[in-house]
C-alpha cells in the first residue's frame, strides 16, 4: 500500500504544526482570550472559602458593640452628668485587656481560635441580657455598668486576638490587603448603621438597646459556627516566661511592626475625639440622643468610603508615607472637629478623620499579620490589640481627665496637636516603616 507522503497542497508538515503551537501557547499568548479568573481579584476574593462567614461575623459583632457603646454611653452621662464618669468606661475596658494580654495571647497560639471566639461570644450573649434585664428593673447603677463593661474588656482580650488569625488563614498575602479593606467597609458600615441605631433604640429604652445586642451577638456566634478554617494545632508546648512574652520579642526585632503599632496607640490616644462625642451632643452642640448618633455614625461614614476607595484601588506603593500622611490628616481633622461649633463642620470634620483612619488601619493590619508567622500571631496579635485598646479605652479615659482639667474643647485641639507631633518623631524614630513600600511582598518572618 503506498504511503501518504504529504498533506494538501501548501500545508505545513505535522511536526512543524505542533512546534508553532507549542511557541505560540508559551511564548506568544492570545491576546484576544480573556485572562483567567484567577487574575480578577473580585473573582478570586469571592472565591475564598470562609470569607462570607467571617464578615458575616465581625460586621454583626461590630454592629451590636456599636449600639451597646451608645447605649452605656449615654446611659452613664444622663445617671451621672459627669465628663469623668465617661472617662471611667474607657479605662474599665482597658484594664483586663492589660491584665489579661499575655495570657490571652499564649491562649490564642495554644488552642482551637474558633472555639475560643465561639466562648467569648456566648459570654457577649449572657451578658447583654443581664444588662437588659437590669435596666428594666431600674438597677443598672453606674458601678454595674462598668463592672459589665470590664467583663465585656476581658472577653474582647480573647476573643479579638483569635478573630484577628482568622483573614490570614483565609487569603493569600496578594488578596490580604483587598481582603482587608473589604473587611474594613463592612466593619465600617455596621459603625455608621450601629450609632444611629443606637440613638434610635435608646430613645424606645436603654434596655430595649441590650436586648438588641444580645440578638445581634447570637447571630454573629451562628455566623462564626458556619466558618470553616483550615486545621490548627498550636504549640503544645509548656508555658513558659519564653513562650509568654514571645509577641514582644518579635516586634522588639521586627522595628517597623512595633513602629505600626505605637504610631496607632499614641495618635488615637492623644487624638481621641470620639470619646467626648456625648458632651459635645448635649452641651455644645444640642443635640440629643439622635444626634449623638449622627455624630457617632461620621467618622464610620468617611472610614466606609475610604475603604470602598481601598478595596477598589490598592495601595500599590510608598505604603509607609501614606500611612504616615493620614495619620497627619487625622490630627488636623481632631483639631478642627475640636473647634467646630456647628453639625455640618463637625461631621465634615470626623468624616475626614475616619477616612484618614482606615488608611492606616489597613497598612498597620496587611504589615502586622503578614509579616507575623501563624504560629505567633495570636501572640502579636494579643499585644496589638492592647495597644489598640490603649488607645481607644485608655484614650478615653486620657481625654475624659483632660477635658475636665482644662474643659472639652481645649483637650480635643490638644489631642490633635499632639498627633501631629507623634506623627514627625515615628518617621525619625522608626526609618524602615517610612520605607515601607508594597504590601503584597509582605511574607512572614520566621523566628
Amino acid at each position: 500500500m503506498p504511503t501518504k507522503k504529504s498533506n494538501r497542497a501548501g500545508e505545513a508538515p505535522r511536526w512543524l504544526c505542533i512546534v508553532r503551537s507549542a511557541y505560540s501557547e508559551t511564548v506568544m499568548p492570545d491576546l484576544t482570550s480573556p485572562p483567567p479568573r484567577s487574575s480578577d481579584p473580585e473573582t478570586a476574593l469571592s472565591a475564598i472559602t470562609g470569607l462570607r462567614p467571617f464578615l458575616a461575623c465581625r460586621t454583626l459583632s461590630a454592629l451590636s458593640a456599636q449600639v451597646l457603646a451608645v447605649a452605656v454611653a449615654w446611659q452613664t452621662y444622663a445617671l451621672t452628668h459627669s465628663v469623668a464618669a465617661l472617662g471611667l468606661i474607657g479605662l474599665a475596658q482597658f484594664m483586663p485587656m492589660l491584665a489579661l494580654v499575655f495570657i490571652s495571647g499564649h491562649v490564642a497560639d495554644r488552642y482551637n481560635r474558633k472555639l475560643i471566639v465561639q466562648i467569648c461570644q456566648t459570654v457577649e450573649i449572657l451578658g447583654a441580657l443581664v444588662m437588659a434585664f437590669l435596666s428594666m428593673a431600674g438597677q443598672l447603677a453606674p458601678w454595674t455598668l462598668y463592672v459589665l463593661v470590664a467583663c465585656f474588656g476581658a472577653l474582647r482580650s480573647f476573643e479579638a486576638p483569635c478573630q484577628q488569625t482568622f483573614l490570614p488563614s483565609l487569603t493569600t498575602p496578594a488578596q490580604f490587603p483587598k481582603a482587608a479593606a473589604l473587611s474594613a467597609s463592612l466593619f465600617q458600615t455596621a459603625s455608621i448603621i450601629g450609632p444611629s441605631l443606637g440613638g434610635l433604640l435608646y430613645g424606645v429604652g436603654a434596655d430595649f438597646c441590650y436586648f438588641t445586642c444580645a440578638i445581634g451577638f447570637s447571630v454573629a456566634l451562628v455566623s462564626t459556627s458556619l466558618l470553616k478554617l483550615k486545621p490548627y494545632s498550636g504549640s503544645r508546648s509548656p508555658m513558659s516566661l519564653e513562650s509568654l512574652f514571645g509577641g514582644i520579642a518579635f516586634l522588639r526585632r521586627r522595628r517597623d511592626l512595633l513602629g505600626a503599632i505605637s504610631l496607632d496607640l499614641f495618635a488615637v490616644l492623644l487624638g481621641g475625639a470620639t470619646a467626648m462625642l456625648p458632651v459635645y451632643a448635649d452641651d455644645i452642640l444640642h443635640l440629643g440622643p439622635i444626634g449623638l448618633g449622627i455624630l457617632r455614625a461620621s467618622p464610620a461614614i468617611g472610614a466606609l468610603l475610604g475603604s470602598v476607595i481601598l478595596a477598589r484601588y490598592p495601595l500599590r506603593g510608598r505604603a509607609g508615607p501614606i500611612m504616615f500622611a493620614s495619620v497627619g490628616v487625622f490630627g488636623m481633622a481632631t483639631i478642627v472637629f475640636g473647634l467646630s461649633h456647628t453639625l455640618a463642620l463637625s461631621v465634615v470634620s470626623l468624616a475626614v478623620l475616619g477616612a484618614a483612619d482606615v488608611v492606616s488601619v489597613v497598612v498597620r493590619s496587611s504589615l502586622t499579620q503578614l509579616a507575623t508567622p501563624d504560629g505567633m500571631r495570636g501572640r502579636v496579635s494579643a499585644v496589638n490589640m492592647l495597644f489598640i485598646g490603649s488607645s481607644n479605652q485608655l484614650g478615653e479615659f486620657e481625654s475624659g481627665m483632660l477635658a475636665t482639667a482644662i474643659g472639652t474643647e481645649a483637650a480635643v485641639i490638644a489631642g490633635g496637636i499632639g498627633t501631629l507631633i507623634v506623627a514627625g518623631l515615628w518617621i525619625r524614630m522608626f526609618p524602615r516603616l517610612w520605607a515601607l513600600d508594597r504590601l503584597d511582598t509582605i511574607r512572614p518572618d520566621e523566628p
